[in-house]
Order: structure tokens, then sequence, then C-alpha cells
């Protein structure tokens, strides 16, 4: 886990608590958001921030139920894990009032069925999940999940999986046709007997460095998440994302205003600031995903607006979201992935 102290938090706080606002306690995903927004919010607020990172929904949620609940304000958790937090009464909610920037969340993200209404919730980016490919070694087809989970010669041994137990195990359910959340045994033992297989030709798991690995060729193919293959591109490497015939994963990352939070009124503060549509672009020039707010567009660097990480074919298959499953079904998808990382 990464801990971060902002270079103008810091500052404030040499300064004297006296010119300080008090503090907000931030848990992260690593490499998503830009030191100089959260400089900006700490400039124009006096709160000083911390950030602490982690790599996965999973990690995430198990980290808080572990103990860091009531340490942090805010989370960013994705689409179907905040149903589950509020489920299991980890998170607070707000009023219109205490969130006045509301109004700025385009209308497809306010009522949601994860968070209806949005009261415990607000949009933070949005993007997808498939696979992309250095173009220097593998010049075939990449109109099929099969370039993962069944590679050609040129990629085998080269690939890197997301350590990301939800998005490889819809992924490796996209490809075979079953349907999440199921609870068919025959069906649950061909997704664990074909991500066996396929980890024969993978060189590793990695979600942090699902981008590097690409950039420095110690992969030559990988899961990743679209923005990050954007940023691999802007990086140098020759690498092409996929929109792969089977499917792809959606996601909807949101900030979330967690139960017992110690600094409520800052991490208020903090979810009204993002959701200043030129703050929320900033994230975007930065992650090379999509946000969710309106009036963003004359904030956005060109470079965004054009990527094709951003911009799918017409043709290309649609993406699903996450399904949380209930707990008894989640147990057989636990020990599929626990059985694939030993």
């Amino acid at each position: 886990m990464n801990r971060l102290l902002t270079t103008a938090a810091a500052f404030a706080c040499l300064a004297g608590a006296a010119h300080a606002e008090g503090s907000l306690s931030v848990y992260h995903w690593f490499e998503y958001i830009p030191q100089e927004l959260v400089d900006k919010f700490t400039a124009e607020t006096g709160i000083a921030v911390t950030i602490d990172t982690y790599d996965s929904n999973e990690a995430m949620l198990a980290s808080l139920k572990a103990g860091k609940l009531g340490q942090y304000d805010v989370a960013v958790p994705a689409d179907f894990m905040v149903s589950i937090m509020a489920a299991d009464g980890m998170l607070d909610t707000f009023t219109p009032e205490e969130m006045p920037n509301l109004g700025n969340i385009e209308q497809q993200w306010l009522d949601v069925y994860f968070d209806p209404g949005r009261k415990s919730s607000i949009p933070y980016q949005w993007g997808s999940t498939s696979y992309a490919v250095n173009r220097d070694v593998y010049t075939g087809p990449i109109d099929s999940l099969g370039v993962i989970f069944t590679p050609p010669p040129e990629l085998a041994g080269k690939i890197n999986s997301l350590d990301s137990q939800n998005e490889v195990l819809i992924l490796g359910s996209l490809f075979l046709g079953i349907p999440q959340c199921t609870t068919d045994r025959e069906q649950l033992k061909a997704l664990n007997d074909m991500l066996l297989a396929a980890k024969e030709g993978w060189a590793s798991f990695g979600s942090d460095t699902a981008k590097d690995v690409l950039v420095s060729g110690d992969a030559a193919a990988g899961m990743i998440y679209n923005g990050f293959s954007a940023k691999a591109r802007a990086e140098g490497a020759n690498v092409e994302y996929a929109y792969p015939k089977e499917g792809h994963v959606l996601w909807m990352d949101n900030v979330v205003l967690l139960k017992d939070a110690p600094n409520r009124e800052n991490a208020l503060k903090f979810m009204n600031f993002l959701l200043v549509p030129e703050n929320a672009a900033a994230v975007t020039n930065y992650a090379a995903y999509t946000a969710g707010v309106k009036d963003v567009a004359p904030f956005l660097d060109e470079a965004i607006k054009t990527s094709p990480e951003n911009n799918p074919p017409a043709d290309a298959t649609p993406g699903v979201f996450a399904q949380a499953c209930d707990q008894e079904t989640q147990q057989f998808y636990d020990a599929i992935w626990t059985n694939l990382k030993k």
C-alpha cells in the first residue's frame, strides 16, 4: 500500500495548523488522480489530503473489513462493489443539500441500480476492461478473447493477467459463453479448467503494472483497462486495444462516503469538488477514461476525445457490467480464483 501526503498539504502543515481546515483520508486506486488536482483542492480549502492506494475492488473491501473502516473518509469502488458495501452497512448517506453539485452528474449515471438517486456515491470515471497486444510482436487478429485464453504461439508465455478476480472471471465467462453468477456446476468447472489451462500461457499477474509491462516489453499482450492502454500508447508502446466479439467488461468507479468517516464534512467538500466539470476533466485527461459529469468536453485534451480506447467501433460487441453474486454463489467464484492464483 502506498501512502502519500500531497505537496500542497505538506506546505499547509508547515505553515501551521491555524491555517489548515483539517484533513481528509482517501482510499483510492493506484495512478488514478493527478497530483495537481489534489494540490488544487488543498489550495482552495486548506484541507490536507492523505491517499492510500489499492489495486483491486476485492483488496479494498478486505482491507476495510479487516479494520480500516473508520480510518478513511472516502473510497473509490466500482459499481458492483458499491452494492456490496451498501448491503454490508459500510456506507454513509448524504442529502442533496450536502451535495450541491449533484446536478452536474450526467443523467445516465444519476439514478443507478447500485445507488438509486445517488445518496452515498458520486460518479468518478467509467471505462472498460479488455486486452491489448503489442503490434510489433503479434500482427494477427484481435477479435476474440481467445488471444488471451488460448494464445497464439507468438504470445504464449508473454501475457499479463490482471490481478483482479472480478474482471478475470467475467472475461473468462464471456469467452466460454457462461452467464455471470452461474450456479451450474459444469459451467463452473469449465471456467476453472479453462483458466488453469490459460495460465500456462501467461507470464504474470498484475493490475497496477498492467501498463508498465507493455511499455517495457516484459509482456507482449495483457488484460488491461482502456485508460491504461491509452497511456501505454502515449508512452511509446505500439499497442492496440481489443474489442472482442465475445464482449468486454464495463465499469463505473464511484467516490463513496464511508461509514464513520473521521472527516465527514471534508469528504463532502472533496466529493463536491470532483463534480465540478473542470476538475472531472482533469481526472479524465490524466487517467484517460470518461467522466460521468456534464460539460467536461471544453476541458478535455484532443488526444482523449479521439482515443480509440474511448471510441469503440460501431459494430463492437457491447460490454457488460459486473453483477454482484449472492454470498453462496460468490464462494464458488472465490474458490476458482484461489485455485488460479496457487
